[in-house]
């Protein structure tokens, strides 16, 4: 009888079941993950027999590939030993002097995440046109004379996306090095369409990025993902923000929520070199191929200044930086004076971020978010709401953008530092995604990044407080169940 008992399919799945909870348990506390996102997986992993412990094993971790991780540290020794011999004492440092004292230790944190100072005397140009965007690039496509380097989350054919391909097809036919990196999942429509056989057959390097898979689940996390935006011409100018591959026109028009809105800068100036160096690393990790051989290949050396603006270049990524990202966000938060302007289209942040704005708020900060009134994930779209009511009650302004998806992510504080990149204000951002953000130290830089975020408050309507508080309580329960389950995505 006892032997019928223990032999019984319903016993052994509970006593699986158990063996896996307390396993995953254990590993659970030895990877220090925050206490609620702990939590929340215990509980996930006990209620749910299996199935949850699947989900964890798949998405619970920032897990990476043994292959990933030893190019990631042979990357870090090359670049250290680049930096070091040709980079670090020939890029013009920061004058702090120049700048508020809170400057200079934001400053230090990124060369302390990064392993690199910020760099003066750069020169940035916004562009929030996207059809001007891509023209742009196209027409710094064709006058390169040594190299094209490119990575992208999406590249998606249609409009005026095809005269960026074009141009990269005149670029190598004239004898330029031309490198495309494009995220394997972001851009998956696009891998099965003819563009990546056009390029590789006039000679373009076209790498995925991260690719996924049944093979590739079993070594890494497979939505770890490339969301950096990034062109190098010949190491002398660049491009980087928010802006995919894409002609808005073309691109999720079936979604509901209007034309994608996006701004990039045009970077000239030693600045340039940081972000070159990060596509070169992306595509050292995806190839092997040797870093010195691809630094010298693209034709990457130290501009002269162009301009007037000190940058800090900050990448961030697992196996790179685990929170860099997050605390260089903070210590620009926590050093606002007097404004603080913020745009992303998804607001699903780490709790310290959302104490933070409402400490800025608290002390007297004029703080205003500017949010899409209409996003392309429901999850996210639900969770957002969620914390509404944390930075309205503090006296944080909420505005809702009516003239499409926003998808610019920017922060702008008191008129002199700024931040403008790649990164979402959200959890997928901020430690799952392969990101990249500059941190500019530029009162002209912050006005016309001012300009812009004025552009889209002409277009957005503010959330009045007593009137988001009077809403109904299933929708409060459903934002709050959608915000429970953000910290696991």
């Amino acid at each position: 009888m006892f032997f019928q008992f223990f032999n019984h399919p319903s016993t052994i799945a509970s006593i699986l079941h158990l063996i896996i909870v307390v396993v995953l348990t254990f590993r659970i506390i030895m990877k220090r993950p925050e206490p609620g996102v702990g939590l929340a997986w215990l509980f996930l992993i006990a209620s749910v027999p299996f199935g949850g412990a699947l989900i964890y094993i798949l998405i619970g971790e920032r897990r990476i590939s043994r292959t990933r991780i030893r190019r990631i540290d042979q990357f870090r020794s090359d670049y250290q030993k680049i930096a070091h011999a040709s980079l670090r004492d020939r890029l013009p440092a920061v004058d702090w002097s120049q700048h508020n004292l809170l400057a200079q230790g934001i400053g230090l944190l990124g060369e302390s995440i990064v392993g690199l100072h910020a760099t003066s005397g750069s020169h940035l140009q916004i562009f929030s046109d996207t059809e001007a965007i891509l023209k742009a690039i196209a027409a710094d496509i064709d006058s390169a004379q040594k190299s094209v380097l490119m990575e992208f989350y999406i590249w998606n054919e249609g409009g005026a996306a095809d005269e960026v391909l074009a141009a990269l097809i005149r670029a190598v036919e004239r004898g330029v090095s031309c490198r495309v990196l494009i995220d394997a999942i972001g851009a998956r429509p696009w891998w099965k369409s003819k563009q990546p056989k056009q390029l590789r057959a006039a000679g373009v390097l076209v790498q995925p990025a991260l690719p996924a898979g049944l093979i590739h689940m079993l070594f890494g996390r497979f939505d770890l993902r490339l969301h950096r935006k990034i062109v190098v011409i010949d190491g002398k100018s660049a491009w980087t923000g928010s802006m995919n591959l894409v002609d808005p026109r073309f691109f999720k028009q079936d979604s509901g929520v209007g034309q994608w809105v996006d701004a990039m800068v045009r970077v000239t100036g030693p600045a340039v070199v940081p972000l070159a160096a990060t596509m070169v690393g992306d595509w050292a990790l995806e190839t092997g191929d040797s870093l010195n051989v691809l630094m010298t290949d693209a034709g990457l050396h130290i501009t002269e200044p162009k301009g007037t603006a000190d940058i800090q270049v900050v990448p961030t990524g697992p196996g790179t930086t685990s929170d860099g990202l997050l605390q260089m966000m903070l210590a620009l938060v926590n050093a606002a004076q007097s404004e603080i302007i913020l745009t992303t289209p998804y607001l699903v942040p780490d709790i310290s971020l959302v104490r933070a704005l409402r400490g800025a708020s608290g002390r007297g900060v004029k703080v205003s978010i500017i949010l899409p009134e209409k996003v392309d994930s429901l999850l996210t779209r639900y969770a957002s709401k969620s914390y509404y009511d944390d930075l309205l009650e503090t006296g944080a302004e909420i505005f809702l953008y009516r003239d499409g998806l926003l998808h610019t992510k920017s922060i702008m504080v008191d008129g002199a530092m700024s931040m403008f990149g790649t990164a979402n204000l959200d959890m997928r951002s901020l430690w799952l995604n392969y990101e990249v953000a500059l941190f500019i130290f530029n009162k002209e830089f912050a006005e016309k990044l001012r300009e812009l975020q004025n552009s889209y408050l002409k277009n957005s309507d503010s959330i009045d407080p007593r009137v988001w508080s009077d809403r109904p309580r299933s929708q409060r329960v459903l934002e709050n169940v959608f915000r429970l389950v953000s910290p696991l995505l």
